[in-house]
């Protein structure tokens, strides 16, 4: 059996053994603290030990600010497409996907599989990357919030110095994540030409085992986590399709720009802008509800929030396990480029199929109004 095919058949069985466990779950703390783990402790140590490993240049430095363009690039797009899928411009539904769609999160639904698919080169890069991605979710969506609900409701001069002094909070918050304080530790180490074998013995050899549980334990927590909701379902998975067609196309593009890449790395510019949607765009539409008066029209449908991100994480997971277990298929422009036009199949026949009924509408409207002047 192809090696690859193998590798995805025991990931599924994972998930499959997590989602049973779903039984033994006694509500969401135990599941944020199975996150908690992966987020504070797995994850850091993965990264520090890839970083360490590898040898940094200076052309890798321009991850975060193609993770940061790949954001913007997704964010205008969902701005000016989601009208096109059923959600009124300036509508809370509108702003709530507006803010979840640009939002990446690889630390559980990309990572795990780049390390057992392409190595740890590829794992560092992807931890580079998503530095300018939390740059994006954590302050540039936060202030896109916050405008959004001055704009509807408040004046610029109201809560200003609360709005200060969450910024401040939020990039504290950037510094202090464990992620980002192992990737700033690594680089320092490796600029004095320290990689893993200067730490002491224990220390390197603890950080080997922690990492060594990434990928069984964030299998299992997507397992776990998955949740399926038929309430708005048909309409999210449309959303997440029209996304991660928009994802492909961005890739096929960008790997006919710069040819002349390593398959594993064209393969991580291929994967990495298919990750889940981050939790963090949801933890800013809370804040900004919370400050909304009773009586007064929501800025944001966090309900809707979170029934996109149930749907996010399994959606990502297919989509990554059949990217990456196709080995280097993907690294070919023309097959990114012609994946992201099937995955935009449905959401543009909808869009076509909702344009044809609001002229029909029109054109009923219009008819039965001159029936009417005419005085028959």
């Amino acid at each position: 059996m192809n090696p690859a095919l193998q590798k995805t058949i025991a990931f599924i069985l994972l998930i499959l053994a997590g989602y049973l466990l779903q039984k033994k779950i006694s509500g969401k703390q135990d599941l944020k603290g199975v996150k908690v783990l992966i987020l504070s402790v797995v994850l850091p140590a993965t990264i520090f030990v890839a970083l360490l490993k590898i040898k940094i240049t200076a052309s890798m430095l321009l991850l975060p600010v193609l993770a940061l363009l790949l954001n913007a690039a997704l964010y205008f797009a969902a701005k000016a497409l989601l009208p096109k899928m059923g959600y009124e411009k300036d509508s809370a539904q509108w702003r709530t996907m507006a803010m979840l769609l640009p939002s990446l999160a690889p630390g559980l639904s990309c990572m795990p599989f780049v390390l057992e698919y392409l190595g740890e080169e590829a794992l560092a890069m992807s931890a580079l990357a998503d530095v300018g991605n939390k740059v994006f979710v954590l302050i540039i969506l936060y202030l896109i919030a916050m405008n959004w609900y001055y704009r509807t409701r408040a004046t610029p001069a109201e809560e200003g110095p609360g709005r200060g002094k969450k910024l401040k909070d939020l990039g504290g918050s950037l510094l202090r994540e464990p992620v980002n304080l192992v990737i700033v530790t690594a680089i320092l180490m490796l600029s004095f030409g320290l990689d893993i074998g200067a730490l002491p013995a224990f220390l390197a050899d603890t950080t080997i085992r922690l990492a060594g549980l990434m990928t069984p334990v964030v299998l299992l927590f997507i397992g776990m986590a998955v949740r399926f909701e038929r309430k708005q379902m048909t309409m999210i998975v449309r959303v997440l399709a029209l996304r991660s067609g928009l994802a492909f196309l961005l890739s096929g593009l960008f790997l006919l720009v710069v040819p002349a890449m390593a398959p594993a790395a064209a393969l991580l510019a291929v994967a990495f802008p298919q990750s889940a949607v981050s939790f963090w765009p949801f933890a800013h539409m809370s804040a900004v509800e919370l400050q909304v008066k009773e009586g007064e029209a929501s800025v944001f449908d966090t309900d809707l929030a979170l029934n996109v991100l149930a749907c996010s994480l399994p959606f990502a997971t297919v989509v990554m396990l059949t990217v990456l277990s196709l080995g280097s298929t993907f690294a070919d422009p023309l097959v990114c480029l012609g994946t992201g036009g099937l995955f935009l199949v449905a959401p543009l026949v909808y869009a076509v199929r909702k344009r044809g009924v609001r002229a029909a509408a029109k054109r009923k409207n219009w008819g039965v109004g001159e029936y009417a002047s005419s005085g028959r």
